[in-house]
């Protein structure tokens, strides 16, 4: 990576270990540091590609504040201004159906967001086949919504955002605009974005293993750690 450069980072399983719940995640000090090490040295080209919400990712990251894509691209913090959040689609049957489902399996998790909902089945492996039926009922026949797998998790959101388009509108402007993207991620979630970063030109690196668009790879969020303080220690003596 070099001082042109534009870097998209995504959270869970990539600047963080991925944990038994999502509020039990951790963040390594090192990860901040390094953060803010590169965040100075790119112009401030870094933000966060991510499905948690904005609040949750200034609370793991503070004091840092970086821009960035939230609940996979319903809302983006830009470089300056103030946040934007796309347009939701209705979303009350889901949320009743996800509670009820919970209420029944009291060891799913759901998360209910301001763009979405998440039902975490981590704790409760063998109930995969019920929530994805579920979930695959409330949004076959709505072409404003969709259902996304990522690891342990099953999210419906609106289909008319992803990672893919919030680092292609945040390359159009500054202080993206003019740079090489390289996104990191590691789950099926971060694919679009992997394809956005690779057709404009860019490099894209999935943490651990699985099938992916991305042509690169790190095995592990610690492998990621040691990169994110070698890139930041090389770029301090490049001009």
């Amino acid at each position: 990576m070099h001082r042109q450069s534009a870097l998209f980072l995504d959270f869970d399983g990539t600047l963080a270990d991925i944990a038994p719940r999502p509020d039990a995640v951790r963040v390594d000090p090192s990860v901040v540091q390094n953060l803010q090490r590169l965040h100075a040295q790119l112009n401030g080209a870094v933000a966060i590609i991510t499905g948690r919400s904005l609040n949750e990712i200034r609370t793991f990251l503070y004091p840092l504040t970086l821009a960035g894509a939230y609940e996979h691209g319903a809302i983006r913090q830009g470089a300056t201004g103030d946040p934007f959040q796309e347009p939701t689609p209705p979303l009350e049957t889901i949320r009743a159906a996800a509670q009820n489902l919970v209420q029944r399996h009291p060891r799913l998790l759901v998360e209910q967001k301001s763009s979405g909902v998440a039902v975490h089945y981590r704790q409760a492996p063998e109930l995969h086949g019920e929530v994805i039926q579920v979930l695959t009922q409330l949004t076959a026949h709505d072409n404003e919504l969709q259902l996304l797998q990522g690891k342990a998790v099953l999210e419906i959101k609106s289909a008319h955002v992803g990672k893919g388009p919030a680092i292609k509108a945040f390359m159009q402007e500054a202080p993206f605009l003019g740079r090489t993207p390289v996104f990191i991620g590691d789950d099926v979630t971060d694919e679009s974005g992997f394809e956005a970063v690779q057709n404009l030109g860019g490099t894209a690196i999935k943490i651990g293993e699985g099938a992916t668009a991305a042509r690169h790879r790190m095995p592990t969020p610690s492998a990621l750690r040691l990169w994110l303080q070698s890139t930041a220690d090389h770029l301090e003596t490049t001009p």
